[in-house]
């Protein structure tokens, strides 16, 4: 087992815990029952399945069966439901193994175990049958084992609920269902007790050998050879096996349903007398040589009628004599064992053909229609049963309105059906009409002391839970009324308080507009919001909520959400060429803050541009990161073209030995003297 993760807890009440195992169609879990306070088995069914409805109705219909049965070798089904879309059935916690894991581990199983086992599961289905309910899915992984030597069968009426038929196409999900398919399950015909029956078999014969007897790359092939195939000899498989237990698994396993146990509680007789060390009904002193000479010749029939003939013990080794004691010679010794060995086949040929004969109520037997024997005592329905040459083997009381008490009902096989001499007969008497009881008025009351006392008068309780000013578990009302006498084994649907509560749906995964809503239409309201990134769910949708999912609130309690604002990672765009405003704009659309700074070491034509990014673009950062951006902002002004001034001309008087434009002239150079 391993613990569950997250923690769930189904309709306010089945709290999981481990995870216990997972199938072709449900995980099953250790659950705690938060309302009786006791561990419980809850059988999770896959959501895809909740989609057909008509498998919904099957369900429902299936489930309500399972839970009426009631027998030592059944588990026991406490409660079905819905949650959130998800079905799923409550069952007793049964402290043990399936027989598939201890099969795994031990292999083969000693004979003397594998009847008192199977003498209990048949009792199960035998019980189940009674009742209408067909099982369809026998297989070890259904029966589960105890440390202190019990044997539960679980899953009753389940597969009915499943489409069978579609699902032997789905690799893997049935392999090992389609193991244990009887022919007419796996040609898609209709089914009857006897093919649990047929399942049955092909069980026992997996505890005795360590392998189912069938073994294909596929379901569809697996169940192509429980149809066309005969199994191979269980004493080739486990040559311990003793000849009276392999003669039952034969006959529970014979393609024909008309030739198998006509009923369960005729295989458990059968294996119970096995495990007594008394004679069963099964065995056949030819059923060793018939069996190798059917399967060498490879027929159906012929191996079929061998398989499920009488055998009383298994025949001696006999010597055959040479003579008087004078060496034959090499020619004579050749021609004797070849007259040997065809008088033997013609012996083997001949019990063949005797026994195909005798099956078919052509010789050694009489062949007539069971009697009708309702309204009959159970003394003279034995009578008349023993001058037709049968055997009343188990006496069953069932209840009926309308047959007297200690009465026969009916007879197992029916009424109208063939029989031969020496077939064993089940005879269903009544113990009465259902006694009823007054239903007490249970308001007000407390649901523990409710259940008690429902219990006690052999009642059904059942929960529905609301919410309500009330004390947590109080009565509110229930169906029927109290006042009223109901039948025995009736339900009562009890109305029981959350102690002014209402169960908080989950919201993550939706918008905060369609979580107000779901929340509001529950009788709750949002209450604040917290942003925050999310690499899972995208911007604006609820990432979590307080309180979670599946916790008792007040009505009008606030869940706060926490919405995201997109991914919690982001890759830094380049803006490299932007303008500052453009840059901004761009990071700040990604979630990232642009810190600018200026730079005056510019390229021509890049004034005004970002020239840098740290970190660069293109690089992974944190939603929120900051981005540094580099903008050019040049502190040299642009040259433009200067225009020439207009200036006012100045006309300055000159010496008049100098002319506008001449230099002038040195002085001359003074006399000495």
């Amino acid at each position: 087992m391993k613990p569950v993760t997250t923690q769930r807890v189904f309709s306010g009440r089945y709290e999981l815990t481990h995870l216990v195992a997972r199938g072709g169609m449900a995980e099953v879990y250790r659950a705690r029952d938060r309302l009786l306070d006791r561990p419980v088995a809850l059988k999770v069914l896959f959501p895809e399945l909740s989609v057909d409805r008509a498998f919904v109705e099957r369900f429902r219909r299936e489930a309500q069966a399972a839970a009426n049965l009631s027998h030592p070798n059944i588990v026991p089904v406490f409660d079905w439901g819905e949650d959130d879309g998800t079905y799923y059935i409550v069952m007793e916690y049964i402290d043990g193994q399936p027989m598939s894991q201890a099969l795994k581990a031990g292999g083969p199983m000693p004979a003397g175990r594998v009847a008192q086992i199977g003498a209990r599961v048949a009792d199960a289905l035998a019980y189940a049958h009674r009742h209408g309910v067909v099982h369809r899915d026998v297989k070890p992984g259904n029966v589960l084992l105890t440390s202190d030597e019990q044997v539960k069968v679980t899953d009753f009426g389940i597969a009915r609920a499943v489409n069978t038929e579609e699902s032997l196409t789905q690799t893997g999900a049935v392999m090992g269902t389609a193991t244990y398919f009887s022919p007419e399950q796996a040609e898609g015909m209709g089914v009857d007790a006897r093919s649990d029956i047929y399942s049955l078999g092909v069980v026992l014969f997996e505890m005795i050998a360590g392998r189912p007897p069938f073994l294909g790359d596929s379901p569809v092939a697996v169940a192509s050879k429980h149809v066309r195939e005969q199994p191979p000899l269980l004493r080739d498989l486990n040559p311990t096996v003793p000849p009276a237990l392999e003669a039952i698994v034969a006959k529970a396993m014979a393609k024909s349903a008309d030739l198998r146990y006509q009923s369960a509680a005729d295989l458990r007789v059968d294996l119970q007398r096995f495990a007594d060390g008394r004679p069963v009904s099964a065995a056949d002193p030819a059923t060793t040589a018939m069996l190798a000479a059917a399967a060498a010749a490879g027929t159906t029939a012929a191996l079929d009628t061998a398989r499920t003939g009488v055998l009383a013990a298994t025949p001696a080794t006999q010597a055959v004599p040479v003579g008087d004691g004078q060496r034959p010679g090499r020619n004579e010794s050749h021609v004797w064992r070849w007259v040997l060995l065809l008088l033997g086949l013609l012996v083997v040929l001949g019990l063949v053909i005797y026994f195909v004969l005798q099956s078919l109520g052509y010789i050694g037997t009489s062949k007539f229609t069971m009697p009708t024997l309702r309204g009959h005592t159970v003394t003279s329905a034995e009578k008349t049963l023993r001058s037709d040459g049968l055997v009343v083997t188990l006496i069953t009381h069932r209840i009926s309105t309308t047959v007297h008490k200690t009465d026969v009902i009916t007879t197992d096989p029916k009424p109208g059906t063939k029989a031969h001499k020496g077939e064993h007969v089940e005879l269903i008497v009544s113990k009465g009409g259902v006694p009823r009881v007054l239903l007490p008025t249970l308001k007000g009351e407390q649901w523990s002391r409710a259940y008690a006392k429902l219990y006690n008068l052999g009642l059904k309780p059942h929960e529905n839970l609301r919410a309500s000013t009330q004390q947590s578990g109080t009565v509110l009302g229930q169906t029927p009324a109290g006042g009223q006498r109901v039948k025995k084994g009736s339900v009562v649907t009890l109305t029981v308080s959350t102690r002014n509560s209402v169960v908080v749906p989950t919201v993550i995964g939706q918008t905060t507009a369609a979580a107000g809503s779901k929340l509001g239409a529950t009788g709750l309201a949002a209450g604040n919001v917290s942003p925050a990134c999310s690499d899972q769910y995208g911007n604006g949708i609820v990432t979590g909520q307080t309180p979670k999912a599946g916790q008792h609130v007040a009505p009008g309690a606030k869940v706060n959400l926490t919405v995201s604002t997109g991914p919690c990672n982001v890759v830094v765009p380049n803006v490299v060429g932007d303008t500052e405003t453009q840059a901004i704009s761009t990071l700040s659309a990604k979630g990232l803050k642009a810190v600018p700074s200026t730079t005056g070491t510019c390229a021509p034509g890049t004034d005004g541009k970002v020239v840098s990014e740290t970190p660069r673009g293109g690089s992974t950062v944190r939603t929120g990161s900051t981005v540094g951006i580099a903008v050019c902002k040049s502190t040299v002004p642009t040259p433009t073209t200067p225009t020439t001034p207009k200036t006012t001309k100045t006309t300055t008087p000159l010496p008049a030995h100098t002319k506008a434009g001449a230099a002038s002239p040195a002085p001359p150079p003074k006399r000495r003297g």
